[in-house]
């Protein structure tokens, strides 16, 4: 049984997470507005630029040799707003992961304690019953910790071929610019 202290402690420390949570939340969303105003301010730079570019233009091989430049800029500038858009999402999903995984240690923890002080005052003859209760909570928990690697594996997996996909399209288009330039 909790006491009224252990149960105003544990109230206190999920307050204390969910504020933790909703700060880090917060400021994830700070990262994503500084990002996409970063972003913009670049873009109108660049539109300024390439309409400067584009009305001194002379003639259609010029415009051509214009619009093969600016395509690969723009796919590798693509490529790095995804990482970083990437980057500040799973940064922020890695703090809630760790506090979930913080706030499971410790349930089970108090769970296995609750365990054991039933284990040492079960009556006499039930040593079977608890023996196989504790083999049930402990297959519990080695299922738990499956999932959760399970779960970190896909997501390096996950972000390893977020990686290749951007330097797949980055590469991809660096080639037609190479070739245009030797034509």
């Amino acid at each position: 049984m909790l006491t009224a202290e252990q149960m105003l402690a544990a109230q206190k420390a999920n307050v204390e997470t969910l504020f933790g949570l909703t700060t880090r939340a917060f400021e994830g969303v700070e990262k994503l507005v500084e990002l996409n105003v970063t972003a913009s301010k670049a873009a109108l730079v660049e539109a300024a630029e390439t309409t400067q570019n584009m009305l001194s233009v002379k003639d259609a091989q010029e415009l051509l040799a214009l619009q093969a430049s600016l395509f690969q800029p723009l796919a590798e500038k693509t490529a790095a707003y995804s990482r970083h858009l990437y980057d500040i999402a799973s940064g922020t999903t890695a703090e809630f992961g760790k506090q979930f995984e913080g706030q499971v240690a410790d349930a089970q923890k108090k769970f296995l304690a609750v365990v054991d002080n039933a284990a040492k005052n079960a009556p006499a003859g039930s040593e079977t019953a608890v023996a196989v209760f504790k083999s049930a909570v402990a297959a519990g928990n080695n299922a738990l910790e499956s999932v959760q690697k399970a779960v970190k594996q896909a997501a390096d997996v996950a972000e390893a071929n977020f990686n290749a996909v951007a330097n797949t399209a980055v590469n991809a288009s660096k080639a037609p610019a190479k070739s245009k330039r030797a034509a």
